[in-house]
């Protein structure tokens, strides 16, 4: 099998060049590799003590953020473990490295090569890392074997497994054999400790997910967006954040055919293209504003904003009544941690099953599935018209962020340990 992934990995490298022509995605993804060794020869040196990051995409750098801060916070002193360490972040997806190439607090963000033997080989030579940090998946056979061998301290953080993955069946064998070269698993969940205990690694704590801390830390901050709070006028607002397609249809529907005039919409969605924008500004028969645009109108005028930038979304919540999270009518959800953590109530679509604190927010009741055009507006109307249930619903979203933050503790607890023996 270990020899097929071989094979296999060369045959996708050479399938995906071909492809680079119609998908401009996977251009990103190919082209961004080529000058990989060579940005690592000219930051790196064989003295530098590295600490590696990697991130499959951009949700899982989310989890990862907290911990690359508390190092960095810590790299100038002294007294530290981790005094004049680089940091390294490595991304495999182009959504993660497009939008995070520029990270402040990395000294080196580039994509991974691809997992041939003799990528993972010059890879690790190169950066030497003095511990590797993989952040929720993300197994590379050839990276996680060379890590072994020589012998490079390795932890999983907010990881999550599933009885589906390789590992659990019969022919998953030769990828066990590539965890042997964690050190420690730090899982988000009981069933992800039960799954690796089965097949006989015990080096496993439940430590949670890194997202809730990094969240609630945002709750920490002063936060103060003087245009977002003149548009809000002290009115009842939505904030639907990371929308798509389905959830802006429902939601301009929702908009021209419903809506009070006390009532206030912020729009942040997913595509912030000039054309997709116009599109979605159109729609709308309501006053609209870009928030492009914010500063050459008397914003109390209008009742609809669009957030056309990003980088905004997580502060915005703050200004929420009510929280709409997109994604929810497509492959799944995006981040419902951070109109949570500000303590809003939440409104989704029906895929979310693959999101454990989706379904947790489920449960409790802070968070409200609508299946379709009849559901969205019921309970739109219904949040919009009784603060009470907002608040009660609010406070149980946020309780529930309370209650799951500690995680970066715990594994940074870990990382010093490694770093003093």
């Amino acid at each position: 099998m270990y020899f097929l992934y071989n094979i296999t990995v060369h045959l996708i490298g050479f399938i995906l060049k071909g492809i680079t022509f119609f998908n401009k995605k996977i251009k990103l993804f190919v082209t961004g590799r080529k000058a990989i060794f060579k940005v690592l020869e000219a930051q790196f040196s064989k003295t530098d003590k590295i600490i590696w990051f990697h991130c499959a995409s951009l949700g899982e750098f989310e989890q990862g953020r907290p911990i690359i801060e508390k190092i960095k916070s810590q790299k100038s002193n002294p007294k530290s473990e981790f005094y004049n360490h680089k940091i390294l972040l490595t991304f495999f997806s182009p959504s993660g490295y497009e939008i995070r190439k520029d990270y402040a607090l990395a000294d080196v963000v580039c994509y991974l090569p691809l997992d041939t033997k003799k990528n993972a080989k010059k890879f690790v030579d190169l950066i030497h890392p003095e511990i590797a940090i993989f952040v929720k998946y993300e197994f590379w056979p050839n990276l996680l074997r060379e890590l072994k061998r020589k012998e490079i301290k390795t932890i999983l953080v907010s990881g999550i497994f599933r009885k589906n993955q390789s590992f659990f069946k019969w022919y998953g064998g030769w990828m066990q054999k590539s965890l042997t070269a964690f050190n420690h698993f730090f899982v988000q969940n009981n069933d992800s400790k039960t799954l690796l205990n089965s097949i006989g690694f015990t080096n496993v704590t439940l430590g949670g997910d890194t997202r809730f801390d990094r969240v609630f830390d945002i709750t920490t901050q002063e936060i103060s967006l003087e245009n977002i709070e003149k548009f809000k006028d002290n009115k009842p607002t939505l904030i639907a954040g990371s929308t798509w397609t389905k959830g802006e249809e429902l939601l301009v529907d929702y908009i021209n055919t419903i809506a009070l005039e006390n009532q206030k919409f912020i729009i942040a969605p997913h595509t912030i293209t000039t054309s997709s924008i116009d599109k979605l500004k159109k729609s709308i028969i309501k006053n609209t504003l870009l928030f492009s645009e914010i500063e050459k109108h008397k914003v109390q005028d209008f009742q609809v904003l669009i957030i056309d930038s990003i980088g905004l979304l997580s502060k915005i919540y703050n200004y929420a009544d009510i929280s709409y999270v997109g994604g929810g009518f497509g492959v799944g959800i995006h981040n419902i941690l951070e109109p949570a953590t500000f303590g809003v109530p939440i409104i989704i679509g029906p895929n979310y099953h693959k999101f454990n604190e989706a379904k947790d927010l489920v449960n409790k009741g802070a968070c409200m599935v609508v299946k379709d055009k009849l559901e969205f507006n019921t309970m739109l109307t219904k949040l919009f018209s009784t603060k009470e249930i907002r608040l009660s619903k609010g406070k149980l979203a946020s309780d529930y962020i309370l209650e799951q933050i500690g995680a970066t503790k715990i594994i940074m607890d870990y990382i010093i340990k490694l770093f003093k023996n």
